[in-house]
């Protein structure tokens, strides 16, 4: 597949398998990981092959967040507002604007914007001893990449501002139990748990999901009444696809629906 210095891209199928590639840094992130991933999401989103996408982290952890040595001492101002905004915003409005579903697959430690990264995806699954910390305020910075906007969104304010004022560890299972993760396994399953269920996601009528994800995000911040009339534009669509004539078809004929992805 792709060549990248800092992330692994493959295809598992009509999955795409990207993995963050600096386990010596447990996969914090740098200038060139951040634009090699969201070149990586882009990628995706145009190769019609790819019907979902999985996203983790080699060796023992997700991802450390931003990388502080790459910094040359401490960052101006302006460096930090470049960071946030040319950096770590392309990737997250990638992933979320992506008409794909997307999980990652957290191990070890998930810190940071690399908390942001695993909430920027549609669904987690989390090894057993996996854990999320939003750790800014332990170096007296905020929470960013759109972490503010995730965790509120997922736990209310309240309680979202407990855990970025303490920086607290969530280990999986209170993630599980949170709504912060999906899914929790022991750590030996995670590669091969994450991964079947990226084919089983792969395997659905990819359109369909993709106008569905971008439905629900949009309800987020609509009206009812909005969010009625865009499911109904979504729905006018959606019935012209092949997957929706495959869907009746199976219905009718009482067999299993083979969806393209078209």
């Amino acid at each position: 597949m792709f060549s990248y210095e800092t992330i692994l891209f493959t295809q598992e199928g009509h999955t795409a398998v990207l993995t963050l590639n600096r386990p010596e840094r447990r996969n914090a992130f740098t200038h060139q990981m951040l634009r090699e991933l969201a070149d990586a999401v882009q990628r995706c989103a145009t190769d019609e092959t790819i019907r979902a996408v999985l996203i983790g982290g080699a060796g023992k952890g997700f991802c450390a967040g931003q990388d502080l040595s790459t910094f040359d001492g401490v960052p101006s101002p302006d460096d930090v507002y470049d960071a946030v905004m040319n950096y770590y915003k392309p990737l997250i409005m990638a992933l979320t604007g992506l008409e794909k579903p997307v999980i990652a697959a957290i191990q070890g430690a998930a810190a940071g914007a690399g908390v942001s990264l695993a909430l920027a995806c549609d669904l987690r699954i989390m090894a057993a001893d996996a854990y999320l910390m939003l750790a800014f305020s332990n170096i007296g910075l905020v929470p960013d990449a759109g972490a503010s906007w995730f965790m509120t969104r997922h736990l209310g304010y309240s309680r979202a501002f407990q855990l970025a004022a303490a920086a607290e560890r969530l280990d999986a299972a209170r993630c599980l139990e949170m709504g912060l993760a999906n899914r929790v396994v022991a750590a030996e399953r995670l590669p091969d748990a994450a991964l079947s269920w990226a084919h089983e996601l792969a395997a659905r009528p990819t359109r369909a999901l993709g106008m569905t994800k971008k439905a629900m995000l949009h309800a987020l911040h609509s009206s009812l009444a909005e969010t009625i009339e865009l499911e109904a534009k979504m729905q006018s669509l959606a019935v012209q696809t092949q997957d929706h004539q495959e869907g009746v078809a199976a219905f009718l004929q009482r067999r299993t629906p083979a969806f393209t992805g078209q």
